[in-house]
């Protein structure tokens, strides 16, 4: 009878063809298999940074920079796979990095890396190499051990720095942070993180940016500007040959107002101009140093005296960098100078309600007006009018 006997073998192959369809697109593809089994070995990666086992690390992967970081004391770390391209029994994987140290950190540091693999004969994913990513910035554990001194009021973590180095940079914190409590208030961390490079190429990489845009700059602060109590903490970052040149009086002023930066982080906004936000900086640095504002702003002085006195504050490009070294330090001393007039004829208290009223503002464009109405009971006119008497008087 027809329909008992052998089915056609045009038939029989749609069937098998069917089967294998079924076996390939109703399990998982192979590469979500793959991705599957990398996230598998990169969570035993981080549970062994953590647990501090060096056998449990070498088992997914190369040892790589595993000792560079056993002294960082860490809260949390993680990776999250995000990319995975794979040739056969070889991949590259785009990772997230997530961390936290310990007692400073109260949400997670976040930085891509990329990862090489290679997949060995009992199938288990190995871990060749992890980099930073393609335009993100180093950690540093990726240039070279890490040494930690733990200070009264932060941590400092050096790369390349001598024991007595370190310790000095953590007496120099643990004066900056009751310093900018006097003058800010005490409602931040009260505590900071400062990294100490080798030397300014490893600023750079920890910025992941040319060595040549911080040359002759003693440190920078990275945060995230108007951050929430639950960011991550502010790093310090230390160019040690800029460093290394400056008096005992100005490695202090250097590290309090970076420390500064830490504490208005979270009124500082893209509202706030850098004429305040750096000028605030110097003024907490310099404040109580008996320093003359013709010692604290020489180049402002010399522009003075050679009849070059600026007809308006500093605008957010005359704090490049890359620029003009002597325009680069007349726009901070500008600053400086403004926030000093602040302090001196409005007071200590009318300076901090105008930085906050600035930040605090939804937008740039009329952030320093507004503040100036309602905490100064001035103009931006009449003020730039009042700073530039002022720079002629203290600097002449």
């Amino acid at each position: 009878m027809r329909g008992r006997g052998r089915a056609p073998a045009r038939q029989v192959v749609a069937l098998a063809l069917l089967l294998v369809c079924l076996v390939s697109c109703g399990g998982r593809p192979a590469a979500d298999s793959a991705r599957a089994d990398v996230q598998r070995v990169l969570d035993r990666r981080a549970a062994a940074v953590l647990d501090r086992d060096r056998a449990a690390f070498l088992r997914t992967g190369a040892l790589s920079w595993f000792e560079n970081l056993r002294g960082v004391p860490f809260a949390g770390w993680s990776y999250r796979v995000t990319g995975l391209h794979r040739t056969g029994d070889r991949a590259t994987a785009d990772v997230e990095l997530r961390y936290r140290v310990l007692g400073y950190d109260r949400a997670p540091v976040t930085a891509g890396r990329t990862l090489t693999l290679s997949r060995r004969p009992d199938g288990q994913w190995y871990v060749d190499a992890e980099t930073p990513a393609r335009k993100s910035a180093q950690q540093l554990w990726d240039q070279g051990e890490v040494d930690v001194v733990r200070a009264r009021r932060g941590i400092v973590l050096g790369v390349g720095q001598s024991g007595e180095a370190l310790h000095r940079y953590a007496d120099l914190a643990d004066r900056a942070v009751p310093a900018v409590s006097a003058a800010w208030g005490t409602d931040w961390a009260r505590r900071v993180v400062v990294l100490v490079p080798k030397s300014l190429a490893g600023m750079a990489g920890l910025l992941g940016s040319p060595a040549s845009s911080y040359r002759g700059i003693a440190a920078v602060t990275t945060g995230e500007v108007g951050g929430p109590p639950t960011a991550p903490a502010d790093r310090i970052i230390v160019n040690p040959d800029a460093y290394a040149v400056l008096g005992g009086l100005g490695k202090q002023v250097v590290l309090t107002h970076e420390t500064t930066h830490v504490a208005t982080r979270a009124h500082t906004s893209a509202a706030t101009p850098l004429w305040l936000s750096e000028g605030y900086a110097d003024w907490a640095g310099y404040r109580g140093t008996g320093r003359t504002a013709a010692q604290a702003a020489p180049e402002l002085a010399r522009a003075v005296a050679d009849g070059r006195l600026p007809a308006a504050l500093p605008a957010d490009k005359d704090f490049a960098f890359s620029g003009d070294a002597g325009e680069l330090a007349r726009a901070y001393e500008s600053g400086w100078l403004a926030c000093r007039l602040i302090a001196e004829r409005w007071g200590e208290v009318r300076l901090r309600e105008f930085y906050r009223a600035v930040g605090d503002h939804e937008r740039r464009a009329g952030a320093v007006e507004d503040a100036m109405k309602k905490v100064l009971g001035t103009t931006p006119e009449r003020f730039t009018a009042r700073w530039r008497a002022y720079a002629e008087d203290r600097l002449t």
